[in-house]
């Protein structure tokens, strides 16, 4: 992949970008292999990946520059900004949606933020796309309300000139700090959630539910947790930190109990909404503290799915695991330092599988699926 930003050294987001392709992927690989060399893994499959550009689906750009002359990108420690409409790693259909937005905030009014002097009003855009037909989510990030009114009269010129925008909404971030977003989101269209489609399964995606970035791999995830949990005697499994329940809703069947966890409202409302479309009835989605929830419960499924943040699942749920013994529990991870962790505190468990999705080519980072078996 060329990338004109990294051969003028003005953006190394993608570290590893000067490695041919199939050393880094040895490199993942080893690491992860290191990472469990205390525990014996009965197999290993190959590592899954995808496209090695272009695979993006949501774009995160601070806004910067002036209200006439908006730039769209990053900005380095000393406030350098770097433009990143042209990043290779996005879809080529996000360059003209992102002119587009230029003109916009320039109709709207909407003065960028300006960090060093902590004026201005927009912060961020966050762009999203669905593989499902191309339409698009759109949120501004605004120091407050004080533009809102601006925004929604120029709207319809936006929508206009960008047709395939299905959700808009304004998020208000008033903290000055680099926090991508606040709690509170302004809907600016009827429609609320944006539909996807992974592997025939619908998923839906709002604001601020979390949603993997590289879609062609994170279907191939699902897919791969679906066939290993269909392959075991599973009557009822839990899907903890579910998200938007791609996990639960690929493995669930019609006779299978299901329940998912997760403690965003917003994932959950798109959880219920995929299940009700699926017509699965033995679907319980709950907005909770997944440590919490699993941790007061009596009775354990026979499958325990995890899929947690970076910090891992922590030493309590793999106590209350270890302490209630599912036969299995499924973990993926991106974050294999805290995996390997979390593994060490359940050493009753057997790593029966173990595979590498390249979620994030070019950069240190990867997913890891992991099957446990109760020894």
């Amino acid at each position: 992949m060329h990338c004109a930003q990294y051969d003028a050294n003005t953006c190394r987001s993608c570290q590893w970008l000067a490695l041919p392709y199939a050393q880094q992927l040895e490199q993942k690989q080893q690491q992860l292999q290191q990472l469990l060399a205390a525990r014996p893994v009965a197999q290993w499959l190959p590592p899954v990946t995808g496209p090695q550009q272009a695979f993006r689906n949501k774009a995160k750009m601070v806004v910067s520059g002036s209200v006439e002359r908006p730039l769209l990108g990053m900005l380095h420690r000393d406030g350098t900004p770097v433009d990143l409409t042209a990043c290779p790693l996005y879809p080529a259909s996000f360059e003209p949606v992102f002119a587009v937005l230029k003109t916009f905030i320039a109709r709207a009014g909407l003065t960028p933020y300006n960090v060093a002097r902590k004026r201005g009003e927009l912060k961020f855009i966050l762009l999203t796309q669905s593989t499902l037909d191309g339409g698009l989510m759109l949120r501004f990030v605004l120091r407050s309300e004080s533009k809102l009114a601006q925004l929604r009269a120029a709207l319809p010129w936006l929508q206009q000139q960008v047709p395939q925008l299905r959700v808009i909404s304004v998020n208000l971030q008033p903290v000055h700090m680099a926090i991508l977003e606040g709690d509170t989101e302004i809907m600016l269209t009827d429609d609320q959630m944006l539909a996807e489609q992974f592997n025939q399964v619908p998923l839906y995606l709002r604001p601020r539910s979390f949603f993997q970035t590289n879609p062609q791999v994170a279907a191939t995830l699902y897919a791969t947790a679906r066939d290993w949990v269909r392959a075991l005697p599973v009557n009822a499994m839990w899907d903890l930190f579910c998200g938007v329940g791609g996990f639960g809703l690929h493995c669930a069947t019609p006779e299978m109990a299901l329940t998912g966890i997760e403690i965003s409202a917003e994932a959950i409302a798109c959880a219920r909404r995929s299940a009700d479309t699926l017509g699965l009835t033995q679907v319980n989605f709950q907005a909770l503290d997944s440590t919490g929830f699993a941790t007061h419960e009596a009775q354990v499924p026979d499958l325990v799915l995890v899929n947690p943040p970076r910090r891992g699942i922590g030493n309590a749920l793999c106590d209350y695991l270890s302490r209630m013994a599912p036969p299995y529990i499924l973990y993926s991870s991106c974050n294999a330092e805290s995996m390997a962790r979390d593994l060490a505190n359940l050493p009753d468990y057997a790593c029966e599988k173990v595979q590498l999705f390249d979620m994030f080519p070019h950069t240190a980072h990867y997913e890891v699926l992991t099957l446990l078996v109760r020894r």
